[in-house]
This record gives C-alpha cells, structure tokens and sequence, in this order.
C-alpha cells in the first residue's frame, strides 16, 4: 500500500550472505565452477531511493558469486499482488519476493510455498528487533526476513495548514473534520487519496475500527468474523461523515497512488494538505512530485471521542522477504546480504526505510521519519494492515467495501454485512 516502495530491506549487525565476505557457497560443476544459479526476485520498490538501492545490492552480490544472476521483477503494488496471487494459486512462488506477513503469509506457508529458514538464518535473528520479526514467525519457526516497520498516520502541508488559519494538527475526530472543512474554506483541497488502487481507503476504516472499538475489536473480528458490530458500523457512519464533506481532490476516484497525476504526486505538488499514509510517504512524494522538504508534517490519526481506542494504538506494517519452497540456497544467502547492516543503513540514511535491527536507530535522519519512529517505538499497541492481517480475500473485500463507501455507492451497514459474509465463508 505504496507500502511498496519500502517493503524491501532491513539490517542485521552481522554480514549476510555467508559471512563478510557475502560469498555464497554452490554445488561444484564436475569438481570446478559452482554450477549457475538464477535467482527469480519480486519486490515493488519502483520509486528511489530504494529502487537504485536495490540494484546496486544485486549488481554486488552477483559480483561476489559470479555464478548467480539475479532476475528482478519490480511491480507496483496492485500489479504485485495480483501476479503473485495468481502465481501461488498455481502451486508455485518466486524464490524471493516482498511480504507483508500475517494472514497472507500464513496462507502461503499452509500451502507449503515458503521455505523455514529458521536454522539458515539463525546467527543473524538475534539481532532483529522482535516487533519486526514477529509477522514473519509462526509457531517459533521464521519464514522472512523483516525489512521495514513503521506506521500509518497524516503527513500534512504546514503551509497550506498556515493558509486556512489552522495552528496544530487535530488531535481528536471532530477537530479533524473541522479541519477539512475549513481548508475548504480557505479554498485548500483538504485530502489526497488514490481511490483507485483502494488499499489507501482503508486505512480509514481500519483507524476509525481501531480507535472507537479497540484492539480487541479486530482481533476478535478475525476469530468470529463479525464486522456487523455496531463499532464496526459505527466506524464506517464516521468515514462516510468524513466523504459527505467532499474532501478528496477531484478525480480522486480514479486516481493511482504513485502515479504522476496520483495520490503522492497531489500531495508532493501542494495540491491537497493531507494524506494518510505510511512512513515511506516523503520519499513517494518527492519521486512522484517535488516534495514538499519543511513544509511537511506528521501526525497521527486522531483519539474518537468515546472510543475505546487509545491514540497511541499504531496501525501500520513492514515488509520482508519470504523465499519461496524451491528456492535455491543462494536465496537465503542474497535475502542476508540484502539485509546486512552495512548495506541496510544506506537505506534508512536515504529515507527510504526505518529500522528494524537493535542500535540501528541513529541512522534516521529526516525529522518526520524520527518523529515515525518514536511513535512507533511508544505504542500502546499494534494492528497489521487488515488487507494482509486477514485471509486475502477478507482483506480483498475490506478494500472493495471501503471503497464502495466512500464512493457512495453503499452504505455502512452493508459493507458491514459483505465484509462478514466474505470472513465467514472463509472462516
């Protein structure tokens, strides 16, 4: 969600990839040469600085086992989603490519088309934070390798904020949607939002699930398969609240996310004040548009008053790395190298990443992204994106339904009663 364009890296204090050196160890072809070894790698970092990063670490790793040749396929995220999708629905997977964790993954691993690397990565593991592996382990056993956390929350433009008299960010709901209105006011288009791609509306429901029903309320959700709560419905009157306003750039229906004319590139233009969005969304802004430099801004969703959220439950995700069943051993060895701490750090210096190995937090230097991280680091708790948290076709209909709603073409009680029809079938 483009949660892309930062899903791919993290860092380990040791070097990856059969030691410093990053050397891989390969069968021998009749005593001499290892025998050639292709690797098939997905990942979707499409936008800098990670897409030149990433590059640069298959160039050298290639270098350093001339018998290995890496194949990249950089997708954007619907494209990657739908082709993996259809990929692994045939039995097969990529022998490395971009995770998000949770339901997904879990589903991936019950058809057996991810291989446990828990015993080849074992020395680097301890060095990993825990909340950044935790989506990638299931019962004690390890099947990626985490490359990025962080959270959702509003990256704002504090000039057009400036314009339309506006002093502080909104700290509860109702400030909030007082907030867009009086940007309209002020002649300010309030929220960029890529209605096509879908993923990006949800993280409005999520937040509002999250903040008036709590926690609880979707993890629950994801064992009864309910969502026709009256929080759930609730949630989805107070997205609809924010829609009737008309706060989204006109043509936002049709509208990508890193597109030249999408979400990222509004905003990064100056063309909206807002956007929800993951911490990769200054790097996005400034590929796609000019960037906005101080001028933006971060905060995080706000408290609904009466909710039984707190405002420091954090809603978001990483990435990492899944190698698929088949995968060659040099698979596991390029998913170490790529994230070693010497080649993960450039990453999070670049601002395309946080971190998400122990002592690597001084490399965060973009003070919004600094701001990500202590949040990320107080949270009171913690919910993956529902599109990747949930089996994918309930995480699949939570993103049609959103969408529907803030369209205007259903209401909140019936994406409340599709959602649960879709969770219960696969329940």
């Amino acid at each position: 969600m483009k949660r892309s364009l930062v899903l791919l890296t993290a860092a380990v204090l040791v070097a990856g990839c059969g030691g410093a050196g990053g050397s891989a160890e390969a069968p021998q072809e009749g005593g001499g040469s290892p025998a050639k070894v292709e690797i098939e790698w997905w990942h979707l970092s499409t936008a800098d600085p990670l897409k030149t990063l990433w590059a640069q670490r298959a160039k050298e790793f290639e270098a350093k086992n001339p018998h290995v040749t890496i194949k990249a396929t950089v997708l954007e995220n619907d494209a990657y989603k739908a082709k993996l999708t259809t990929v692994t629905q045939s039995g097969q997977a990529p022998d490395l490519f971009a995770t998000w964790g949770g339901g997904v993954l879990q589903q991936q691993i019950d058809a057996g088309l991810v291989k446990d690397i828990t015993d080849d990565v074992a020395d680097v593991l301890p060095t990993f934070t825990p909340a950044a592996l935790s989506a990638y382990q299931v019962d004690g056993r390890t099947y990626g390798l985490p490359t990025d956390i962080g959270v959702v929350g509003f990256w704002y433009n504090k000039k057009l904020f400036a314009k339309a008299g506006i002093t502080e960010p909104p700290a509860t709901w109702s400030a909030f949607l007082e907030t867009v209105q009086k940007l309209k006011a002020a002649g300010v288009t309030p929220i960029a939002l890529a209605g096509k791609e879908k993923w990006p509306g949800h993280y409005y429901w999520a937040y509002l699930a999250m903040r008036i029903g709590g926690l609880d309320a979707l993890k629950q959700a994801a064992t009864d398969h309910d969502f026709t709560k009256p929080d759930f419905v609730t949630a989805g009157q107070q997205l609809k609240a924010l829609a009737d306003l008309q706060p989204f750039q006109r043509g936002f229906l049709g509208a990508g996310y890193g597109t030249a004319d999408g979400q990222a590139a509004v905003m990064g233009n100056g063309g909206a004040a807002m956007e929800l969005m993951g911490q990769w969304a200054p790097a996005t802004q400034a590929d796609a548009g000019e960037g906005l430099g101080e001028d933006l801004g971060f905060f995080p969703f706000p408290a609904v008053e009466g909710g039984k959220g707190s405002i420091g439950d954090a809603f978001g995700g990483g990435g990492g790395l899944a190698v698929g069943a088949d995968a060659p051993p040099e698979a596991v060895e390029f998913a170490k190298y790529m994230t070693a701490m010497e080649n993960h750090t450039k990453a999070v210096e670049a601002g395309g990443v946080l971190p998400v190995l122990k002592g690597e937090e001084e490399a965060v230097k973009d003070p919004n992204l600094k701001q990500v991280a202590t949040m990320l680091a107080g949270a009171t708790g913690y919910q993956l994106y529902l599109d990747q948290a949930y089996p994918p076709a309930v995480g699949q209909q939570v993103n049609d339904s959103v969408a529907e709603l803030i369209g205007g073409t259903k209401t909140p009680e019936e994406i409340a009663e599709d959602i649960t029809e879709v969770a219960m079938s696969e329940g």
